[in-house]
């Protein structure tokens, strides 16, 4: 019986390591882009259209207030009796001139620089003092966290224009003694915000977690508690700036703030009391700037709280 012959193109050859079975490509689902908060923060708030309008408005005030020496106008402390309480429209003098014959279009932007400074610069600061005085009280807890809290709460205890008014009375007028009294009531308050969220996060398991690896405590409060306190302590400075506006101009319409001739929306207001019965639309121009700077804080902020809610 003859053997059949198997061709030897026919003999399955072992499969090496080496070799590969090919595979159809499965298509992969596109990378997600990892976003910071921060940034999905901002998105968020470039959907809040009253949010952007009033940016809008805010980044205009700040850039006539940075260039005004820049732009042209006239001197803003240069007096004319001749030309005194001209009506809004005067050729030369677009809105208008004061009691004492300035330019009231230079007086009110070249009034935006302290107006605006002084809202910022107390906010700042008392952020950096108050947010790190309540991070420390909150995460220590304890005696020295009573300590802290009730030496916060003399201050707290007071309403803030009588307190502010008070500091400035003693201190005495001037921008610089403005800014410390305004600096002196907002750090309360700012302190009491930081000093709650650090004692609500000290407790959580990320927290624990660090501790139990040997961290340091002031490692723990940079790492992880001043990344989750940040948000809310800055939505809530962020409505402290309107109300820090609003003070520094009623000292400076008191006389507690800034000094003639400097031009300040409050300082403003107090000069051109007296002219309301003959050139009222001169007499209410500062306030009205103060008002819609205000209000443009207020609503800013509003859109920040609701775009820094992952919720939102």
């Amino acid at each position: 019986m003859m053997s059949q012959s198997i061709p030897l193109n026919s003999v399955a050859e072992p499969v090496s390591s080496s070799s590969t079975i090919a595979s159809p490509k499965v298509p992969r689902s596109p990378k997600k882009v990892s976003r910071s908060f921060w940034v999905s923060t901002l998105r968020r708030l470039k959907r809040d259209p009253v949010a952007m309008v009033c940016a809008f408005i805010l980044l205009v005030l700040v850039a006539l207030a940075i260039f005004a020496p820049w732009l042209g106008l006239d001197d803003p402390n240069k007096m004319s009796i001749v030309k005194r309480l001209k009506p809004i429209g005067t050729p030369g003098h677009l809105l208008g001139t004061d009691e004492l014959g300035r330019d009231m279009l230079s007086r009110l932007i070249y009034g935006a620089r302290l107006s605006l400074f002084t809202g910022f610069a107390p906010v700042v600061i008392a952020t950096l003092i108050g947010g790190m005085i309540g991070m420390i009280a909150g995460f220590a807890g304890g005696r020295v966290n009573m300590i802290i809290m009730r030496t916060v709460d003399v201050f707290y205890a007071f309403p803030s224009v009588l307190l502010a008014v008070a500091i400035s009375t003693i201190m005495g007028a001037g921008i610089l003694n403005t800014l410390v009294a305004l600096t002196l009531v907002f750090i309360p308050s700012i302190a009491r915000v930081s000093e709650s969220v650090t004692t609500q996060i000290r407790n959580q398991d990320f927290v624990e977690a660090a501790r139990a690896t040997g961290a340091r405590g002031w490692m723990i409060m940079r790492h992880h508690v001043l990344n989750n306190v940040t948000g809310p302590v800055l939505i809530y400075a962020s409505s402290l700036i309107s109300v820090s506006i609003v003070m520094a101009s009623g000292l400076s319409f008191l006389g507690l703030g800034v000094s003639p001739p400097d031009a300040e929306w409050g300082l403003m207001l107090n000069t051109l009391r007296s002219s309301i019965y003959v050139a009222p639309m001169q007499a209410i121009l500062p306030g009205i700037m103060i008002f819609v700077t205000s209000m443009c804080f207020n609503l800013l902020s509003d859109g920040l709280r609701s775009a820094m809610d992952v919720k939102a």
